[in-house]
């Protein structure tokens, strides 16, 4: 594709030679003549000064430090990534059904639906049109999977799980089994029946060995637009509000809520029951043990505004200086007829 091409198509202006034909994307460091590259962190500026990429992705203020051809963009990694997408498309699945397989006769196919080897798909399941099942998924009675979603190999799909279209779900994800309800008898634990589904909504991507649990009661909801990372844990009646990205790792307790747009770094724990409003971020590692009713950033153990715990952790930091000049002020000021 030409790099004119490619701009229009993401939203860039080129500036140096748009008929560079690109047929691929790479690091600065290994691009060739005949791959798109991107600059967004001025430690690698001695990449960009040496790589041999046939045009990079720039933002306006960065576009005198390379030489070559450049698309120009106000966000360059967004740019790069709608480009390369179109560099790298996916493969269209033939569609059909491995002889392998097997398909429930109350079940019901769309139109162009690819079912690899070893497949089973039960009772009053609907796969919409064009959507993948891999190898060795299961989808128990009363799925649903939307149009053009794709399941990768060995994905579980248990009872009356919903997944709304153009979802991709990663190998090893398990989506509806039973979330960890107890009650105790006298030290002994009694199961709570789980009664509610996984509902997923459009656009959603589920990642490898991530876990959603059915609810107890109500649904465990999954917004439009939801990005999950590998090995998270979204225990029973979780709901998690559209276009919000969750890293991996991070374990969510059960009946918590976390608005829309809200961004969570790799680790992070939720006690249950907790509220976290629309546009917060809470950084790596962090406990949240409280709701959060403000947009903003939070961090630490347990989470708080991001400003105030970088504040107290300074403090913390300090405190054998300031133990030591205490003691000082204790002797200097220490009554002499004591």
């Amino acid at each position: 594709m030409r790099l004119s091409e490619l701009a229009q198509r993401v939203g860039g202006s080129v500036e140096g030679d748009g008929d560079r034909e690109l047929d691929g994307v790479a690091t600065l460091a290994r691009a060739g003549a005949a791959q798109l590259s991107f600059f967004v962190n001025r430690r690698y500026r001695r990449q960009l000064t040496d790589t041999r990429a046939g045009a990079v992705v720039l933002a306006p203020d960065d576009r005198e430090l390379f030489a070559g051809p450049r698309l120009i963009a106000d966000n360059p990694y967004l740019a790069f990534a709608r480009a390369a997408a179109l560099l790298h498309p996916l493969p269209v699945p033939a569609p059909g059904v491995d002889p392998s397989a097997r398909i429930h006769a109350d079940a019901r196919l769309g139109r162009n639906v690819q079912v690899q080897a070893r497949a089973i798909i039960e009772a009053g399941v609907h796969v919409g049109d064009g959507a993948q099942i891999g190898a060795g998924c299961y989808l128990g009675e009363g799925v649903v999977v939307g149009a053009g979603s794709r399941l990768a190999p060995r994905v579980t799909l248990l009872a009356g799980t919903q997944l709304g279209a153009r979802c991709l779900i990663h190998p090893g994800a398990v989506l509806g089994a039973d979330g960890f309800g107890l009650a105790n008898d006298r030290g002994v634990w009694v199961k709570v029946p789980q009664l509610g589904r996984v509902v997923v909504g459009d656009d959603v991507e589920i990642g490898a060995n991530t876990t959603i649990d059915r609810g107890a009661l109500d649904d465990t909801l999954i917004g439009n637009g939801v990005k999950l990372d590998n090995l998270i844990q979204v225990a029973h009646g979780v709901r998690i509000g559209d276009h919000t990205a969750i890293a991996a790792c991070v374990g969510i307790s059960g009946s918590t809520v976390i608005g829309r747009h809200c961004v969570i770094g790799g680790g992070v724990g939720f006690v249950g029951h907790l509220e976290i409003c629309d546009g917060v971020t809470v950084t790596g590692m962090s406990m949240v043990a409280q709701s959060i009713t403000r947009p903003g950033v939070y961090s630490g153990i347990p989470a708080e505004e991001a400003r105030r715990w970088r504040r107290n952790i300074g403090r913390f930091h300090q405190l054998d200086e300031l133990a030591r000049r205490l003691l000082r002020l204790e002797r200097t000021s220490k009554d002499p007829h004591e």
